[in-house]
């Protein structure tokens, strides 16, 4: 059995008294770096205080997701200008967007907070598969929103043309299920990312026995292959269920209709939050189901 580095009781208070004050001070620098705006902090700040108590180790996934993709995001601007009708300076993302990108692991990690404490454990099933279960499920959250994120923001600066992915024909630069493979790469980077942290946090944070902590390495192939599944779920409902049209007045690929925009492909049934929503929410499942098997 494993037994966590970090202690429950008066070890949360202090956890939460650290979340407060660090996610205070970045909100409030993402705020003037234009990274997110004012809404965004009354959710932003509140998750990374449920991910603190829960143990640094989820604090830290949360942090090298949302720092990572705020860099990737500020990548070739000017081209994404010239290419994104949505464009935002800094990728400024607002309370919406926070909230499908931390939603879910934010759930999760209440629950898991309530299970061990604070307590931070390894991934053992023989120990707890619901908790295996559950720290699997915020790995592959966070796999999948950074995958989604640095395939979506370097993908796009690609010399390649994207195929969409129902049909690998090719469309234009921005159009929603469109890959290329620097796309693709980045978002298997971006869940590896992922995994290491989780993998080098764990070092300190958590006690194993000998062959459980060997097997925590798993975390980092699970983790990568979790990003590049979450971000072709993501292309594949974006294909399908979001509407992307070229339109001739703007000359950009638009998500609305209109009398100047001619259909390229999907329905409009989401938006690019409820896809994220999706996507994460079903990367979520098969990452938690898969942690149960491997771990």
């Amino acid at each position: 059995m494993d037994h966590g580095g970090s202690s429950g009781g008066g070890g949360i208070w202090i956890r939460a008294a650290v979340a407060v004050a660090a996610g205070g001070a970045i909100a409030a620098r993402a705020v003037r770096r234009k990274s997110v705006d004012s809404s965004a902090v009354f959710v932003g700040v509140p998750a990374m205080v449920a991910h603190t108590v829960a143990g640094y180790r989820f604090a830290g996934l949360l942090l090298v997701f949302f720092f990572t993709s705020s860099r990737v995001t500020r990548v070739g601007e000017a081209r994404k200008r010239a290419l994104d009708p949505e464009f935002k300076e800094g990728g400024q993302r607002n309370w919406k967007q926070v909230l499908s990108n931390s939603g879910i692991a934010s759930i999760l990690v209440v629950l898991i907070a309530y299970i061990t404490g604070g307590t931070d454990r390894c991934l053992d099933s023989k120990g707890s598969t619901h908790l295996t279960a559950l720290i699997g499920g915020v790995i592959g959250h966070y796999a999948c929103c950074n995958g989604d994120t640095w395939s979506s923001e370097l993908g796009i600066l690609s010399k390649a043309e994207p195929r969409i992915i129902t049909t690998l024909k090719r469309v234009r630069k921005g159009t929603n299920g469109g890959v290329t493979i620097d796309g693709l790469l980045a978002a298997a980077a971006a869940g590896f990312s992922i995994g290491l942290a989780f993998v080098l946090i764990g070092f300190l944070t958590t006690q194993c026995a000998s062959d459980v902590f060997r097997r925590q390495l798993l975390a980092i192939p699970l983790a990568t292959a979790a990003g590049l599944c979450g971000s072709l779920i993501d292309s594949f409902l974006g294909a399908t269920v979001q509407y992307s049209g070229f339109c001739s007045v703007r000359k950009k690929v638009v998500g609305v209709d209109g009398p100047t925009v001619t259909r390229i492909s999907g329905m409009n049934i989401l938006d690019n939050n409820g896809v994220n929503v999706v996507s994460v929410f079903l990367t979520t499942v098969l990452t938690a189901v898969a942690c149960t098997y491997i771990f």
